[in-house]
């Protein structure tokens, strides 16, 4: 497993779709064969690439924020065989309950985090609902 590292990559991953969601985290997805119009290659290796956004809007403390890195890429490399080799983004998308989570880095936080990241990396693997068809119009 590879780490984003640069801005263009993050900005690439970024715009590719979005491949699950839970409360607090959304996984986007990009095809490493996605070539920017610059023509610079982003992505040197065939591999899982990683990164992780933690907003400071969703996370105050910097304490929190690394913590939470740290559990994405943790997990993002127990389930790097079960990912596509594609450019992935973990974007926090919200913010845990500080009355719930009194403590910048505590165990209860880690464990929340480590849960709702398994969901995400477990919903990326299952496929996707069947569009729903329109319903035939009546016939005036």
């Amino acid at each position: 497993m590879q780490r984003l590292k640069t801005r263009p990559q993050f900005q690439a991953a970024l715009a590719g779709a979005t491949v699950a969601r839970t409360a607090h985290f959304a996984l986007h997805r990009c095809a490493l064969g996605a070539a920017p119009e610059s023509g610079v290659a982003l992505f040197d290796a065939p591999d899982v690439w990683l990164g992780a956004m933690v907003p400071k809007r969703w996370a105050r403390r910097a304490v929190t924020r690394n913590a939470i890195k740290r559990q994405i890429y943790v997990l993002g490399a127990a389930h790097a065989g079960e990912l596509p080799q594609a450019a992935h983004v973990v974007r926090l998308r919200a913010a845990f309950d500080r009355k719930e989570f009194v403590s910048a880095s505590s165990d209860r936080l880690k464990t929340a985090v480590r849960l709702e990241l398994a969901q995400l990396f477990a919903r990326s693997r299952a496929p996707a609902p069947p569009a729903a068809s329109p319903a035939p119009k009546a016939a005036p």
